[in-house]
């Protein structure tokens, strides 16, 4: 069973950054896909980064060269850093890792706004 854990969201001026983390239980982090995805308000969720075990990444057009994704093994962690925020960044941040399924975290609130 994987658990993930998400932290680092809140409110902040368009402009700013935010680092975002999830933190991940169980033995097969090393494996895993990992992936923050975001869902605005009346708007579908979209991926916005993903990394994979290897470490190679991808990233949504909308984000590229502001966001970064990366991945701690020994910490079991996952990581968004987000700079130059915009208020259309403004959404919830969702965690997501998969294997041979899909786990997802509960969501943490990013807010870009003056």
């Amino acid at each position: 069973q994987v658990q993930l854990v998400e932290s680092g969201g809140g409110l902040v001026q368009p402009g700013g950054s935010l680092r975002l983390s999830c933190a991940c239980s169980g033995s097969i982090f090393r494996i895993l896909a990992l992936g923050w995805y975001r869902q605005a308000p009346g708007k579908e969720r979209e991926l916005v980064a993903a990394i994979t075990s290897g470490g190679s990444t991808n990233y949504a057009d909308s984000v590229k060269g502001r966001f970064t994704i990366s991945r701690d093994n020994a910490k079991a962690t996952v990581y968004l850093q987000m700079n130059n925020l915009k208020p259309e960044d403004t959404a919830v941040y969702y965690c997501n890792a998969a294997l041979t399924m899909a786990y997802w975290g509960k969501g943490t609130l990013v807010t870009v706004s003056s």
